[in-house]
């Protein structure tokens, strides 16, 4: 009753294959990455068989390209680079591993690899530094135009008011309008601080510009 239920469900050829990597680098100046290995689980309650094929067999060696893996198991395949050289770097090869039930032939789950044979693991090292410092220094300009751009408002707020000039010469003005004029005989205030009343109009004059001014801003 179970295998009948299940059976039209595995012969549709939809069945999730699971493995691990799903992409294969291979460095030319690093004989350890010469072999690399697909590890392949099998979540399901029956057993599976397996097969790899590869697009360009020449190119590698695939320790047991056939055999089987236990239900709730995983197996271990060995691909090996075999043919390392100038005119192969960057080509993208693929490998697909093909799973059927052990009772049936026909495929029903499939799994694209994809193998990439690169010059150097310093240099794949050293543009993905690069990358990332580029990207570190994209993410700092902007957060700086922001910072920048919310700044603005309270910069503008503080440089508005008045300067130390303006205040400087308001004083001036209030205290010349508060000083005698000349004539008082009864001012505690020596003689040489009594001014002229157009002095004062003088001073009356620029503290009403300077009031203008603060308003103004």
């Amino acid at each position: 009753m179970q295998q009948q239920k299940r059976q039209p469900e595995l012969v549709e050829g939809n069945l999730p294959v699971f493995v691990f990597p799903t992409e294969l680098i291979f460095y030319a100046d690093d004989q350890s990455t010469y072999k690399q290995v697909l590890t392949l689980y099998n979540p399901y309650e029956f057993a599976l068989k397996f097969k790899v094929l590869c697009t360009t067999p020449n190119k590698y060696a695939v320790v047991d390209a056939t055999g089987a893996v236990k239900p709730q198991c995983c197996v271990d395949i060995v691909i090996r680079h075999r043919d390392v050289r100038a005119s192969y770097y960057g080509v993208i090869d693929k490998f697909r591993l093909q799973v059927c039930e052990q009772s049936q032939r026909k495929a029903l789950g499939k799994k694209e690899i994809i193998a990439t044979l690169l010059p150097s693991a310093k240099e794949q090292q050293q543009q993905q530094k690069e990358e990332e410092e580029k990207r570190i220094k994209e993410h700092l300009s902007e957060s700086v135009f922001f910072e920048q751009t919310l700044c603005q408002p309270e910069n503008r707020t503080a440089s508005s008011g008045p300067s130390l000039l303006t205040v400087f010469l308001g004083i001036v003005c209030i205290a010349a309008l508060m000083l005698p004029t000349l004539g008082e005989m009864e001012s505690l205030v020596p003689l040489y601080l009594h001014l002229s009343v157009n002095q004062k109009l003088v001073a009356a004059y620029v503290l009403g510009l300077i009031t203008m001014v603060i308003l103004r801003t």
